[in-house]
């Protein structure tokens, strides 16, 4: 569970997902397709990030990982690669980020431009993206949709082969705007994940979340327990499968995920399980001031920076949990902003034409993003309420060096709202990050860097736990 922050001066958060464009030449992006990493110079100085580029069906798409600021997987849009020339922009609350490059050997270099902000990029080719093998999946894939009320999700469902009805579970991605295959940091978790639960004989069902890929509707005017409900109408969706067994189906969550589906196994006698995968366990604010402090101290942050932000997030959440006015602090966070410019190098002053126009940009951004239904939902939902009303056998994983959802934390409140749950099983998995990866540190910023691959024992220890109780 994360705040995805895109790029300015660290104050930034997520916005909604825009469809990618035709290329309009296919063949001219045979150079661009693979990752390239490197840097934007900012005002606070140079800002690491990575974008990944892939076709598909002759449309060039890209997306974006700023491991420094935990925001991985941002979708960018108007993607396009012509006669050398390198485009793509981030729609941002603060203003539209813009990248216009030139292609030369493995280099992209150009101009980035977001607001009255003008300043340069730098990205080389950090790997090349080989053709997969062509030899098929030993099970059936199939193209789905679903709705839930006046929203549309579509999604892959996969089959095993041979004689079912098969068990099945619905697989329901973390926070912020995810594809099916919840692709963080280049890594396709749900992807993954889907194809060893079907090789095992589970059926599985993952969807585009609201807003992305062939799917309707909106996350971020969207809410956890909305969520909920799509999670419940691809279970039934699931069920009707002649081939899966509607007596033996449930949900896995990762993040987010992992406090929607103990509130859909709440709502409905249809989940027969659950699998909660680094889901958080207490109320969102408290999420955000360990997570934001683990990161931060992880980066390096002096001590007294993170003190200030923990202090400034706590009197900003009070408020707007009590319906208060946020001028204050929009105040507040503006002379912070100022104070930050006043301390930068002369040249990378120079580089904000107009610094009253660009620190009301950066408060607006924050103050937008705190205030969209998702937003405050997350803040103050107690997730133990769908735990406790959770009776059906649970296996819930977290990582040992997740900084995201913190292990100690997390877990004893987890245990003691299942602790009537005669099925409940808690397991940690001491080397792995939020993403279940082999990790170093945890820090989000390592995410890119690591083997896009789960640590050892994750996936044997899901299908396992589900074949144990929901197997022929």
């Amino acid at each position: 569970m994360a705040l995805r922050m895109l790029v300015a001066a660290g104050y930034v958060l997520s916005s909604p997902v825009l469809a990618q464009e035709p290329d309009p030449d296919p063949a001219e992006g045979a150079g661009v397709e693979g990752r390239w990493a490197g840097s934007v110079v900012l005002l606070t100085g140079e800002l690491p990030f990575a974008v990944t580029f892939e076709r598909a069906d002759g449309v060039l798409s890209a997306t974006m990982d700023i491991p420094a600021q935990g925001a991985l997987g941002l979708p960018l849009t108007a993607v396009s690669y012509d006669d050398g020339r390198v485009h793509f922009e981030l729609d941002a609350p603060i203003g539209l980020a813009v990248w216009d490059g030139a292609l030369e050997g493995d280099t992209i270099e150009g101009e980035f431009a977001q607001g009255v902000l003008t300043t340069s990029f730098s990205v080389t080719r950090a790997d090349r993206v080989e053709p997969e093998p062509e030899e098929p999946a030993p099970y059936r894939s199939e193209e789905v949709s679903f709705e839930n009320g006046d929203v549309r999700l579509a999604g892959t469902l996969t089959v095993p082969e041979g004689t079912g009805p098969f068990p099945g579970v619905v697989l329901i991605t973390g926070s912020g705007p995810q594809d099916r295959d919840e692709v963080v940091a280049g890594f396709p978790i749900f992807r993954v994940l889907s194809d060893h639960l079907t090789r095992q004989g589970i059926a599985v069902l993952r969807y585009d979340d609201r807003g992305v890929g062939g799917s309707s509707g909106s996350v971020s005017t969207s809410t956890s327990a909305d969520f909920a409900g799509d999670a419940l109408a691809g279970l039934a969706r699931l069920s009707e499968h002649p081939d899966v067994d509607p007596a033996r189906v449930g949900l896995v969550g990762h993040s987010e995920g992992g406090i929607v589906a103990p509130i859909a196994a709440s709502r409905s006698e249809a989940v027969r399980f659950a699998v909660l995968l680094a889901g958080s366990t207490v109320p969102g604010t408290e999420i955000l001031y360990e997570q934001s402090a683990a990161i931060q101290r992880a980066s390096g942050v002096p001590e007294d920076r993170i003190a200030w932000n923990t202090d400034f997030q706590r009197r900003l959440f009070a408020a707007l949990e009590a319906g208060e006015s946020l001028d204050a602090y929009r105040d507040e966070l503006g002379a912070e902003i100022r104070e930050g410019i006043e301390t930068l190098p002369e040249e990378q002053r120079a580089a904000i034409s107009d610094v009253d126009s660009y620190v009301e940009t950066q408060i607006e951004g924050q103050i937008d993003r705190v205030e969209t239904p998702w937003f405050r939902f997350f803040l103050t939902y107690d997730p133990t309420d769908g735990l406790r009303g959770t009776r059906v056998p649970v296996l819930a994983l977290f990582g040992g060096l997740d900084l995201q959802v913190l292990v100690d934390q997390n877990r004893p409140p987890l245990e003691e709202a299942l602790a009537g749950n005669p099925d409940a099983t808690v397991q940690v998995l001491p080397r792995a990050n939020h993403l279940f990866q082999a990790a170093t540190t945890g820090s989000p910023a390592e995410y890119a860097t690591l083997e896009r691959d789960f640590v050892d024992g994750f996936l044997g220890t899901i299908s396992d736990w589900i074949l144990a109780r929901f197997g022929s």
